[in-house]
């Protein structure tokens, strides 16, 4: 692969790793869950159109291309923000990096099923299992990285839910592959994702009013670090590669966050967590 692609996966994964951090951080800085979803989905979509307006002179208005920002706000950004932020309460930036990592088992599943050229060979059954016996791992030892209050099972449940609809955009989004602009497909999953997160925010639980200084700060490198980065450089990698090979930025992910979370917010590396996420990164490595 070129330079360019390895480039486009240390960019994308350093995003969406570091962005587990920036969310609970913010926790701490008085941001909601629903409320810090909503305002990285506004943060990334003044920044993308702000691009689109300026930077081109025009911002997508075809049936079809809003079509596919619609499917991919809904399974790519804001059912997996909600259920990643809620499972952030309950467990380290880790702890949630590596059921990240199970995006790649997930679509390649999906990918045998729905995708002609990328079916599911022996070698990709045994990473599922091995990705799988991590999973059960984290999930018996009961290990959430968090000093206290942490609820592993619960943050599995939605991290896994997460995973299933982010599986199912990464085959949607490949089959269009040909078709999409990257940027203009970012915007309008974000746009959509707003449009859609701001009454669900006001009604659940009404608009913050105590955020600091700081917490403007993550949020603002929460909707352009953690989300619009990570977002535009995966669709570019999605025109390039098939969508298994892709997904090693999903390997790169939790190796980002388990630092992260450990030097900047003190996390702890536990054994359940450390010989959990050690099968699921072998099980994804055998899968690719």
């Amino acid at each position: 692969m070129s330079t360019r692609i390895w480039l486009a996966f240390g960019l994308a994964s350093f995003g969406w790793g570091t962005a587990g951090v920036g969310v609970r951080a913010a926790f701490d800085e008085g941001v909601p869950p629903l409320a810090m979803v909503a305002l990285r989905a506004i943060i990334a979509t003044i920044a993308i159109f702000a691009f689109l307006q300026f930077g081109r002179g025009e911002v997508p208005r075809g049936r079809d291309e809003w079509r596919m920002g619609l499917v991919m706000s809904v399974f790519n950004l804001t059912m997996p923000f909600i259920l990643f932020t809620l499972g952030y309460q309950y467990a380290s930036a880790g702890f949630m990096g590596l059921l990240a990592a199970l995006i790649p088992i997930v679509t390649a599943v999906f990918a045998h099923f729905l995708l002609p050229d990328d079916p599911l060979y022996s070698g990709k059954v045994v990473g599922l299992v091995v990705a799988l016996a991590g999973v059960a791992f984290l999930s018996l030892t009961g290990d959430s990285g968090l000093e206290e209050g942490g609820r592993p099972l619960v943050s599995l449940a939605l991290g896994a839910s997460a995973v299933v609809c982010i599986g199912i955009a990464n085959i949607y989004a490949k089959k269009r592959s040909a078709s999409y602009d990257p940027v203009e497909v970012t915007g309008m999953q974000f746009a959509l994702g707003a449009l859609m997160l701001i009454p669900l925010t006001a009604v659940a639980e009404g608009w913050p009013s105590e955020i600091t200084a700081l917490g403007w700060v993550l949020l603002l490198y929460l909707g352009l670090v953690g989300s619009v980065l990570p977002f535009l450089t995966y669709y570019w990698v999605l025109k390039h590669v098939t969508v298994t090979r892709a997904q090693i930025i999903a390997y790169l992910v939790p190796l980002v966050a388990l630092t992260s979370g450990i030097l900047v917010l003190d996390e702890k590396l536990e054994i359940g967590i450390a010989v959990g996420g050690g099968l699921i990164l072998l099980g994804v490595i055998i899968t690719g």
